[in-house]
């Protein structure tokens, strides 16, 4: 937000939707919701910036033909600092809820992988946008390469969605905050098991990617799949045209093996070491 409001924007709509495509939602039934909170909308800059985010809401939700049914605005937020003698901001935030339709709630789909030799998919593609990225934060940057509107997201949606209802996905994940590395993890951590991966295999139209890119990119309209191997034909005969590559496999081992697109190791994490950085304070307040 602090970057590019309309980029926050864009970005929200796009996992907002994608979180609910991932259990099962069908995306042509999306409705969402929206929650500004923002400075005193009276002073140029926070008008402008407020003005950007509109705009992006606008143009995302005609992305994904999903209409606002209601929303809330809470402005003003920001305060005198007696110290600085300056007007204080809170950052520009916006929070977006999507709601869909599930039409079978027996066949939700979760993100745990479910059995070793499965299949694992990324959809979507992978592009040079780290800016206000997780990944950076950890290193004490921002950047500004903004993660922009996905223009396959929609269709990849809606493909999605037909493989899931005729039972060709056995887990899905959005891949969002942390990119492929984070969605991993949490697909290992969620069904105690392992995975192999090799970022040479990843979609992407960068033409010398490094692995950090490829690994904590944020970039829009993507989803982990974990597929059975007897469903995999079926499923990439749904997915043709759009960004689509398999990745990988799930593994029995409980280890989390990536490598970069010459074959070395880049990370190599048991699964208990990846839950206990999960939730490891919990633990030890326990």
């Amino acid at each position: 937000g602090e970057i590019d409001p309309y980029a926050m924007a864009v970005s929200a709509i796009d996992e907002a939707v994608r979180n609910v495509v991932a259990v099962g939602a069908d995306p042509a039934r999306v409705a969402i919701l929206d929650n500004f909170c923002w400075g005193n909308p009276s002073l140029p800059d926070r008008m402008g910036s407020l003005v950007r985010a509109c705009k992006g809401c606008y143009d995302g939700a005609l992305h994904y033909g999903t209409p606002f049914i209601s929303g809330k605005d809470s402005l003003n937020n920001e305060y005198f600092d007696s110290t600085t003698g300056q007007q204080v901001a809170i950052p520009p935030s916006l929070l977006i809820s999507a709601m869909g339709i599930v039409p079978d709630v027996g066949r939700a789909c979760t993100m745990d992988l479910k059995s070793p030799g499965q299949r694992l998919y990324l959809l979507g593609w992978t592009r040079k946008e780290l800016g206000g990225s997780a990944y950076y934060k950890a290193l004490g940057v921002v950047g500004n390469s903004v993660p922009g509107c996905a223009a396959d997201g929609p269709a990849t949606a809606q493909a999605l969605h037909r493989a899931m209802g005729q039972g060709l996905v056995a887990a899905c994940h959005d891949c969002s905050e942390g990119g492929l590395a984070v969605a991993m993890a949490e697909m290992c951590i969620a069904g105690r098991l392992g995975a192999r991966v090799t970022l040479g295999a990843v979609p992407t139209d960068m033409a010398e990617p490094t692995p950090a890119q490829l690994l904590f990119s944020e970039s829009n309209g993507r989803y982990v799949v974990a597929v059975r191997e007897e469903d995999a034909a079926a499923f990439e005969a749904l997915l043709e045209g759009l960004p689509c590559a398999c990745i990988g496999q799930a593994a029995q081992e409980p280890r989390l093996i990536i490598r970069d697109l010459e074959g070395g190791v880049v990370i190599n994490a048991q699964v208990e070491t990846l839950v206990h950085a999960w939730r490891g304070h919990l633990e030890e307040g326990a």
